[in-house]
């Protein structure tokens, strides 16, 4: 779009180029402006000026577009085309009116006073913006480092004194832009290194790496076989443009094994994309019982569970308790085929292995009576094989008081314990 707008004013500015110097030739010069040159001559060359800014800029945006550059190179082109137009401009003025010896000689005068200011921080920006444009070590749009500042920001304007940056991180703990701008003096472009991400556009992809700890007794080849599913399954299109498969590495610590999980990913896309591979592999793990995290101090989550609830009680405090003696005990809705079908199951592994673990009960305020807190399908079980009494572990036993535990009659547990884990 932006080409076929040069393309419109270089015609605009070359047709009235063309028609005044034209004019200048058939002798009609429209007025005088000194003995040597006429409007018509100062207007021809004006025009011509801006016919070749724009004509630069048509040949510049063909260049970058033929080399697969960015459309940033373009923008930054364009200022200093027209800071050099603008100069030409004033410099043909000057010449028109003769004034150029003139101006020579104050910039002599003044020549010393100039080179002094020359190296101050103005004038070294200045130079900065030219060298940044001509040489391009980055452009608009890429990602840079500051290290020496601290700073990453994505590149969002080269001006003649300032660059300036879309923070990536400093408000959050990530490598994304925050949408805050942060202005670095050029200047500081001659004394601080500048570590860019995307010095071309295949150098946009960078490695990455996820980490997983798995415990000792997973199945190595299983969750090697998760990760790397994973991470194809979500760089896809990477992998297609860079060809780069992902890949294992491996570390032994104290709690389990690390799973390094390394892949190719996008500079300025990385977050996101480490978060859909992270949440591929916690649900695959989640459905998978040959895999398991590995957790510091408790080995492993799922077994933490288990053994969280398998260590609230000891065995001397099992009593057995009359099923009768326990409220609504034999409760049970008919209507419910899959509550049904679930006690049904659990009856067969009772009946196979036994109670792997008693309910928890309360006792009821006039202590003769008990309330089931946590093993509702399992006491239900019990009575779908006909027990008299079931194992029970009671939270307030005599001499203690029954308030304490009116929380958690209130809000008795579904989930039952898994009878195929040895308890």
């Amino acid at each position: 779009m932006k080409t076929k707008k040069y393309s419109f004013n270089l015609i605009v500015s070359l047709g009235f180029c063309i028609l005044f110097a034209y004019l200048e030739s058939i002798g009609v010069g429209l007025y005088a402006l000194n003995e040597a040159y006429t409007l018509a001559a100062f207007l021809s060359i004006v025009f011509g000026i801006i016919a070749f800014y724009f004509a630069s800029l048509i040949a510049t945006s063909a260049s970058v577009k033929w080399r697969s550059g960015s459309p940033g190179e373009v923008i930054m082109l364009a200022g200093l085309y027209r800071v050099l137009t603008i100069i030409a401009l004033i410099g043909s003025v000057v010449y028109i009116q003769g004034k150029l010896s003139m101006f020579a000689s104050f910039f002599s005068l003044f020549g010393g006073m100039l080179l002094g200011w020359s190296l101050q921080a103005p004038v070294s920006g200045l130079a900065a913006w030219i060298l940044v444009t001509v040489k391009r070590p980055f452009r608009i749009g890429d990602r840079v480092q500051f290290p020496t500042l601290g700073l990453t920001g994505d590149v969002k304007q080269i001006g003649p004194m300032y660059t300036v940056l879309d923070q990536v991180g400093g408000a959050i703990g990530s490598e994304e832009a925050v949408g805050r701008n942060v202005l670095i003096p050029n200047a500081m472009l001659f004394t601080s290194v500048v570590i860019n991400y995307t010095v071309k556009r295949e150098a946009a992809y960078i490695l990455d790496e996820v980490v997983i700890r798995i415990t000792y007794d997973s199945d190595w080849d299983t969750a090697e076989q998760i990760l790397l599913n994973a991470a194809r399954s979500v760089t896809v299109d990477i992998i297609k443009e860079t060809g780069q498969e992902p890949y294992i590495r491996s570390d032994i610590y104290d709690y389990g094994i690390y799973l390094r999980l390394r892949y190719i990913t996008l500079a300025t896309d990385r977050p996101r994309i480490s978060h859909q591979i992270i949440e591929k592999i916690f649900k695959a793990f989640q459905h998978n019982r040959n895999v398991d995290f590995a957790i510091p101090y408790v080995y492993s989550f799922k077994r933490g569970m288990v053994s969280s609830a398998q260590t609230s009680y000891q065995k001397d405090d099992v009593e057995h308790i009359p099923i009768d003696d326990i409220v609504n005990a034999d409760e049970i809705n008919p209507n419910d085929s899959e509550g049904l079908k679930t006690i049904d199951r659990l009856a067969q592994s009772i009946s196979e292995k036994g109670l792997l673990q008693p309910i928890i009960v309360v006792r009821e305020p006039d202590g003769n009576r008990y309330r089931v807190v946590a093993g509702h399908q399992r006491l239900k079980a019990c009575i779908h094989l006909g027990w008299d009494s079931v194992p029970a572990v009671v939270r307030n036993p005599i001499g203690t008081e029954i308030e304490t535990f009116e929380g958690l009659t209130s809000k008795p547990f579904s989930k039952e314990p898994d009878q195929t884990i040895p308890m």
